[in-house]
Protein backbone atom coordinates (compact mmCIF):
# COMPACT_ATOMS: atom_id res chain seq x y z
CA UNK A 1 0.00 0.00 0.00
CA UNK A 2 3.02 2.25 0.73
CA UNK A 3 4.44 1.62 -2.77
CA UNK A 4 1.49 2.36 -4.37
CA UNK A 5 0.95 5.99 -2.39
CA UNK A 6 4.69 6.83 -3.11
CA UNK A 7 3.64 6.46 -6.68
CA UNK A 8 0.33 8.25 -6.83
CA UNK A 9 2.14 11.18 -4.95
CA UNK A 10 5.00 10.91 -7.64
CA UNK A 11 2.56 11.21 -10.38
CA UNK A 12 0.50 13.72 -9.19
CA UNK A 13 3.37 15.87 -8.54
CA UNK A 14 4.77 15.70 -11.72
CA UNK A 15 1.14 16.61 -13.45
CA UNK A 16 1.38 19.69 -11.32
CA UNK A 17 4.90 20.74 -11.95
CA UNK A 18 4.32 20.01 -15.92
CA UNK A 19 0.80 22.16 -16.30
CA UNK A 20 0.75 25.06 -18.77
CA UNK A 21 -0.40 27.81 -16.81
CA UNK A 22 -0.77 30.08 -19.74
CA UNK A 23 -3.31 28.03 -21.40
CA UNK A 24 -6.28 30.02 -20.91
CA UNK A 25 -6.63 33.22 -19.01
CA UNK A 26 -9.86 33.30 -17.65
CA UNK A 27 -8.38 30.24 -14.96
CA UNK A 28 -11.42 27.75 -14.90
CA UNK A 29 -10.10 25.94 -18.22
CA UNK A 30 -6.86 23.86 -17.26
CA UNK A 31 -4.44 21.83 -19.74
CA UNK A 32 -1.47 19.33 -18.11
CA UNK A 33 1.03 18.05 -19.79
CA UNK A 34 3.62 19.34 -22.69
CA UNK A 35 3.53 20.22 -26.02
CA UNK A 36 5.63 18.15 -27.20
CA UNK A 37 6.43 15.42 -29.62
CA UNK A 38 4.92 12.18 -28.23
CA UNK A 39 3.23 14.35 -25.52
CA UNK A 40 0.10 14.14 -23.70
CA UNK A 41 -2.38 16.49 -22.76
CA UNK A 42 -5.02 16.30 -19.81
CA UNK A 43 -7.67 18.90 -19.55
CA UNK A 44 -10.26 20.20 -17.46
CA UNK A 45 -13.39 22.86 -18.38
CA UNK A 46 -16.52 23.38 -16.68
CA UNK A 47 -19.15 21.18 -17.54
CA UNK A 48 -20.72 22.10 -20.95
CA UNK A 49 -18.14 23.07 -22.56
CA UNK A 50 -16.68 22.54 -25.93
CA UNK A 51 -13.10 21.46 -27.07
CA UNK A 52 -11.40 21.75 -30.70
CA UNK A 53 -7.94 20.41 -31.67
CA UNK A 54 -7.09 21.54 -35.14
CA UNK A 55 -10.96 22.21 -35.77
CA UNK A 56 -11.94 18.81 -34.39
CA UNK A 57 -14.14 18.00 -31.93
CA UNK A 58 -12.50 16.50 -28.84
CA UNK A 59 -15.08 14.25 -26.61
CA UNK A 60 -15.47 15.92 -23.00
CA UNK A 61 -16.79 14.20 -20.34
CA UNK A 62 -19.58 15.42 -18.31
CA UNK A 63 -17.52 16.54 -15.29
CA UNK A 64 -15.46 18.82 -18.04
CA UNK A 65 -12.34 15.92 -18.68
CA UNK A 66 -11.20 15.79 -22.15
CA UNK A 67 -7.35 14.77 -23.49
CA UNK A 68 -5.45 14.16 -26.25
CA UNK A 69 -2.14 13.72 -27.82
CA UNK A 70 0.68 13.89 -30.60
CA UNK A 71 2.37 11.58 -32.46
CA UNK A 72 6.14 10.97 -32.77
CA UNK A 73 7.26 12.97 -35.74
CA UNK A 74 4.00 15.53 -35.61
CA UNK A 75 5.34 19.21 -36.44
CA UNK A 76 4.57 22.98 -36.60
CA UNK A 77 1.67 24.77 -34.68
CA UNK A 78 -1.64 22.75 -32.95
CA UNK A 79 -4.85 25.03 -32.73
CA UNK A 80 -6.87 24.44 -29.33
CA UNK A 81 -10.27 26.31 -28.98
CA UNK A 82 -12.51 25.62 -26.06
CA UNK A 83 -16.54 26.71 -26.98
CA UNK A 84 -17.34 28.06 -23.09
CA UNK A 85 -21.42 27.26 -22.39
CA UNK A 86 -21.81 30.71 -22.72
CA UNK A 87 -21.06 31.03 -26.03
CA UNK A 88 -17.62 32.43 -25.85
CA UNK A 89 -14.93 30.86 -27.89
CA UNK A 90 -11.33 31.01 -26.26
CA UNK A 91 -8.36 29.99 -28.96
CA UNK A 92 -4.41 29.23 -28.24
CA UNK A 93 -2.15 28.02 -31.12
CA UNK A 94 0.84 25.92 -29.55
CA UNK A 95 4.26 25.19 -30.87
CA UNK A 96 4.92 21.52 -30.65
CA UNK A 97 9.01 20.58 -29.31
CA UNK A 98 10.54 18.74 -31.10
CA UNK A 99 12.52 15.59 -30.05
CA UNK A 100 16.37 14.26 -30.45
CA UNK A 101 15.28 10.46 -30.73
CA UNK A 102 18.54 7.94 -30.60
CA UNK A 103 19.50 4.90 -32.76
CA UNK A 104 19.69 1.58 -30.44
CA UNK A 105 21.27 -1.33 -32.40
CA UNK A 106 20.60 -4.76 -30.54
CA UNK A 107 22.58 -8.04 -32.25
CA UNK A 108 21.58 -11.34 -31.19
CA UNK A 109 17.30 -11.34 -31.63
CA UNK A 110 16.25 -14.61 -33.33
CA UNK A 111 16.36 -14.04 -37.36
CA UNK A 112 12.59 -15.49 -37.43
CA UNK A 113 11.87 -12.10 -35.50
CA UNK A 114 13.95 -9.81 -37.84
CA UNK A 115 12.71 -11.52 -41.20
CA UNK A 116 9.76 -13.60 -40.17
CA UNK A 117 9.19 -16.81 -42.41
CA UNK A 118 6.73 -16.66 -44.70
CA UNK A 119 4.56 -19.71 -42.73
CA UNK A 120 3.97 -17.09 -39.98
CA UNK A 121 2.48 -14.34 -42.10
CA UNK A 122 -1.29 -15.43 -41.59
CA UNK A 123 -0.64 -15.31 -37.76
CA UNK A 124 0.97 -12.03 -37.53
CA UNK A 125 -1.85 -10.23 -39.74
CA UNK A 126 -4.56 -12.27 -37.33
CA UNK A 127 -2.33 -10.38 -34.40
CA UNK A 128 -2.47 -6.55 -35.79
CA UNK A 129 -6.00 -7.24 -36.99
CA UNK A 130 -7.10 -8.15 -33.22
CA UNK A 131 -4.76 -4.92 -31.77
CA UNK A 132 -6.61 -2.81 -34.09
CA UNK A 133 -9.93 -4.11 -33.48
CA UNK A 134 -8.92 -3.75 -29.41
CA UNK A 135 -7.87 -0.35 -29.45
CA UNK A 136 -11.33 1.50 -31.38
CA UNK A 137 -12.79 1.35 -27.84
CA UNK A 138 -13.68 5.22 -26.54
CA UNK A 139 -15.40 4.75 -23.36
CA UNK A 140 -17.08 7.56 -22.24
CA UNK A 141 -15.82 7.35 -18.23
CA UNK A 142 -12.27 10.00 -18.07
CA UNK A 143 -10.60 7.34 -16.17
CA UNK A 144 -7.21 8.76 -17.04
CA UNK A 145 -8.14 11.86 -14.80
CA UNK A 146 -7.00 10.54 -11.80
CA UNK A 147 -2.86 10.12 -12.91
CA UNK A 148 -1.07 7.70 -14.16
CA UNK A 149 2.05 5.66 -12.02
CA UNK A 150 4.28 3.16 -13.59
CA UNK A 151 3.25 -0.07 -13.59
CA UNK A 152 6.50 -1.70 -12.99
CA UNK A 153 9.73 -0.56 -11.70
CA UNK A 154 13.17 -1.55 -13.25
CA UNK A 155 15.88 -0.07 -15.14
CA UNK A 156 15.08 1.59 -18.15
CA UNK A 157 16.29 0.17 -21.08
CA UNK A 158 14.42 1.92 -24.12
CA UNK A 159 12.65 4.98 -24.31
CA UNK A 160 10.59 6.41 -26.96
CA UNK A 161 10.71 7.48 -30.60
CA UNK A 162 14.31 5.55 -30.87
CA UNK A 163 15.23 3.93 -33.45
CA UNK A 164 16.08 0.57 -33.47
CA UNK A 165 18.29 -1.73 -36.02
CA UNK A 166 17.77 -5.55 -34.77
CA UNK A 167 21.08 -7.43 -36.23
CA UNK A 168 21.83 -4.62 -38.53
CA UNK A 169 18.34 -3.88 -40.06
CA UNK A 170 17.03 -0.76 -39.18
CA UNK A 171 13.01 -1.39 -38.02
CA UNK A 172 10.29 0.88 -37.18
CA UNK A 173 10.82 3.75 -34.69
CA UNK A 174 10.18 2.54 -31.08
CA UNK A 175 6.51 3.48 -29.42
CA UNK A 176 7.35 2.88 -25.74
CA UNK A 177 9.19 2.86 -22.70
CA UNK A 178 10.69 -0.68 -21.75
CA UNK A 179 11.43 -1.04 -18.29
CA UNK A 180 13.97 -4.34 -17.68
CA UNK A 181 13.30 -6.59 -14.65
CA UNK A 182 13.19 -9.83 -13.65
CA UNK A 183 10.79 -12.58 -15.08
CA UNK A 184 7.59 -12.45 -12.80
CA UNK A 185 7.86 -9.21 -11.93
CA UNK A 186 4.34 -7.80 -11.27
CA UNK A 187 2.59 -5.18 -13.61
CA UNK A 188 0.57 -2.94 -12.40
CA UNK A 189 -2.99 -0.99 -13.83
CA UNK A 190 -0.98 2.59 -14.16
CA UNK A 191 -4.69 4.42 -14.06
CA UNK A 192 -8.15 2.72 -13.80
CA UNK A 193 -9.40 1.32 -16.92
CA UNK A 194 -11.20 -1.97 -19.22
CA UNK A 195 -9.29 -4.39 -20.52
CA UNK A 196 -10.05 -4.78 -24.22
CA UNK A 197 -7.18 -6.99 -25.13
CA UNK A 198 -5.54 -10.11 -22.76
CA UNK A 199 -3.33 -12.52 -25.26
CA UNK A 200 -0.81 -14.58 -24.06
CA UNK A 201 1.14 -15.22 -27.07
CA UNK A 202 0.96 -12.90 -30.29
CA UNK A 203 4.00 -13.25 -32.73
CA UNK A 204 6.11 -10.33 -31.71
CA UNK A 205 4.41 -8.64 -28.49
CA UNK A 206 4.56 -11.61 -26.55
CA UNK A 207 1.90 -11.89 -24.26
CA UNK A 208 0.36 -8.64 -24.26
CA UNK A 209 -2.85 -6.59 -22.70
CA UNK A 210 -4.32 -3.16 -23.47
CA UNK A 211 -5.89 -1.34 -21.00
CA UNK A 212 -8.47 1.64 -21.84
CA UNK A 213 -8.77 4.67 -20.24
CA UNK A 214 -11.11 6.35 -21.67
CA UNK A 215 -11.76 8.93 -24.35
CA UNK A 216 -8.95 6.92 -27.00
CA UNK A 217 -6.09 6.91 -24.35
CA UNK A 218 -5.44 3.70 -23.95
CA UNK A 219 -2.25 1.78 -22.42
CA UNK A 220 -0.23 -1.67 -23.95
CA UNK A 221 1.35 -3.97 -22.27
CA UNK A 222 4.09 -6.19 -24.46
CA UNK A 223 6.34 -9.21 -23.69
CA UNK A 224 4.26 -10.07 -20.28
CA UNK A 225 5.14 -13.79 -18.75
CA UNK A 226 1.67 -14.28 -17.73
CA UNK A 227 -1.44 -12.80 -18.21
CA UNK A 228 -3.97 -12.60 -15.36
CA UNK A 229 -6.63 -10.29 -16.37
CA UNK A 230 -9.81 -10.96 -19.31
CA UNK A 231 -11.75 -8.94 -21.73
CA UNK A 232 -14.21 -6.58 -19.89
CA UNK A 233 -12.11 -6.48 -16.82
CA UNK A 234 -12.03 -2.85 -14.96
CA UNK A 235 -9.01 -2.73 -13.09
CA UNK A 236 -8.15 0.49 -10.95
CA UNK A 237 -5.01 2.10 -10.41
CA UNK A 238 -2.54 -0.09 -9.00
CA UNK A 239 -3.96 -3.39 -9.50
CA UNK A 240 -2.20 -6.59 -11.22
CA UNK A 241 -2.94 -7.13 -14.41
CA UNK A 242 -0.29 -9.81 -14.87
CA UNK A 243 3.43 -10.20 -14.93
CA UNK A 244 6.96 -9.05 -16.75
CA UNK A 245 8.67 -11.35 -19.16
CA UNK A 246 10.57 -12.29 -21.97
CA UNK A 247 8.26 -13.59 -24.53
CA UNK A 248 7.87 -12.44 -28.23
CA UNK A 249 10.88 -10.35 -29.84
CA UNK A 250 12.98 -9.68 -26.77
CA UNK A 251 16.79 -9.72 -25.78
CA UNK A 252 16.00 -10.43 -22.46
CA UNK A 253 13.06 -9.69 -19.80
CA UNK A 254 12.10 -6.50 -20.10
CA UNK A 255 7.51 -4.25 -20.05
CA UNK A 256 7.34 -2.63 -23.17
CA UNK A 257 4.56 -0.08 -21.90
CA UNK A 258 3.31 1.91 -24.88
CA UNK A 259 0.06 4.49 -25.02
CA UNK A 260 -2.23 5.67 -28.03
CA UNK A 261 -4.91 8.48 -28.43
CA UNK A 262 -6.77 6.50 -30.84
CA UNK A 263 -4.53 6.00 -33.77
CA UNK A 264 -1.37 8.28 -32.51
CA UNK A 265 1.27 6.74 -30.35
CA UNK A 266 2.33 9.01 -27.71
CA UNK A 267 4.94 8.53 -25.24
CA UNK A 268 3.75 7.10 -21.53
CA UNK A 269 6.71 8.27 -19.74
CA UNK A 270 5.61 12.13 -20.14
CA UNK A 271 2.72 11.17 -17.59
CA UNK A 272 4.22 9.84 -15.16
CA UNK A 273 7.78 11.58 -14.65
CA UNK A 274 10.90 9.69 -13.11
CA UNK A 275 11.26 6.30 -12.31
CA UNK A 276 11.06 6.31 -8.48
Amino acid sequence: MKLVAMRRLFAFLFIILAMVSTAFADGSYSLWGEFIQGGIIIGKAPSGTKVFLNKEAIKVSEQGDFVFGFGRDVEGQVEVSIHKPDGDILTENYEIKKRDYAIQRIEGVAQKYVSPPKEVADRISRDATIVAKARTSNFDEPMYASGFIWPAQGRISGVYGSQRVFNGVPKRPHFGVDVAAPVGTPIAAPAPGIVTLAEPDLYYSGGTVILDHGHGLSSTFLHMDSVTVDVGDFLNQGEKLGTLGATGRVTGPHLDWRMNWFKERVDPETLVGPMP
